[in-house]
């Protein structure tokens, strides 16, 4: 129910944002070259220009790369199943639409009359602009709590058998992926306005490809925490400082959302909701990771451990 409401919503708000994108510089043709100045350098010197048609189809492709995403996870329904992602995926819906027409009205604007301006100050009052889209309508998007988790399990020790010393789970939030790939849309668009536009977003976009996936190995020399692709940074634990390992439901609005969470000491590597591999060492300090078949990786540690 909560997704077809969703769906309901965002299909023909997208189509009014991708309308107002059009309709701008269409009703203000006369007054605008060809082609159009669509990047200034740092001094507001435009060095960088557009036929009218293409100039017009960016902004209108950052917002559809967006809203295509939003509409497919929308269609599978399970980040809205969650508190956390309805509060991300109602703050993308409103902040995307905002900014993407703040993007155009500002290309427009620094254009009019045929003399290229410098958008200064407007870059940024479009993404303070879009803060205060984004996260009214997540807090209004957020809907009924998320159900308390199951009892954690008690912790488990596996009986080895001849040979079986390893275990390796991975996991990717494929809509962190998304929603990192909709930043990078973002932030290229930011790129083409204004040179330092950009950088913060590129900054969130380095992040998200770092803390989308996540690779956890066990075996004789410990467990090894790979993030990212590359699997780097990574974190090594020794099995000598490991008190116990055991498997736990957790979920992103308990821990803050998604990505790695908390502090040092007790922090979660949160990719998706559901089960997760906690390990405690013996100062007391946790770390949970977000992975497929945590109760074999936990029952593994344990064996290892007494076993070192």
């Amino acid at each position: 129910m909560i997704h077809r409401r969703a769906l309901l919503v965002a299909l023909p708000w997208g189509l009014l944002v991708i309308a107002a994108l059009l309709a701008l510089p269409l009703a203000l043709r006369s007054r605008l070259p060809d082609p159009m100045a669509v990047h200034w350098t740092l001094d507001g010197v435009a060095d960088r220009t557009l036929p009218f048609g293409p100039a017009v189809s960016l902004g209108v492709a950052v917002w559809g790369v967006t809203w295509l995403a939003l509409l497919a996870v929308a269609a599978r329904g399970t980040m809205l199943s969650r508190r956390q992602g309805r509060m991300l995926w109602w703050g993308l819906l409103s902040g995307g639409a905002v900014f993407s027409f703040g993007m155009q009205l500002t290309t427009v604007l620094a254009n009019l009359d045929g003399a290229p301006g410098a958008p200064g100050l407007w870059a940024v009052l479009v993404m303070v602009a879009a803060s205060a889209a984004g996260v009214p309508a997540a807090w209004l998007g957020r809907g009924e709590p998320d159900p308390a988790p199951a009892p954690a399990a008690p912790p488990a020790t596996l009986r080895l058998r001849p040979g079986q010393s390893a275990w390796v789970s991975r996991a990717t939030n494929q809509w962190l992926v998304v929603l990192t790939i909709c930043l990078g849309f973002a932030g290229l668009a930011g790129s083409l306005v204004i040179a330092w536009a950009a950088i913060p977003i590129l900054v969130v976009l380095a992040l998200g490809l770092f803390t989308s996936s996540v690779r956890v190995k066990v075996n004789d020399d410990g467990v090894l925490i790979g993030y990212g692709w590359l699997r780097w940074p990574a974190r090594r634990i020794a099995l000598s400082s490991v008190d116990r390992a055991w498997a736990e439901d957790r979920f992103p609005s308990q821990v803050g959302g998604w990505g790695v969470r908390g502090m040092p000491g007790s922090s979660t590597i949160m990719l998706r909701g559901g089960q997760c591999l906690v390990i405690r060492d013996t100062k007391g300090g946790t770390i949970a990771v977000s992975v497929d078949d945590a109760e074999t990786g936990a029952s593994l540690i344990n064996a290892l451990r007494v076993a070192s």
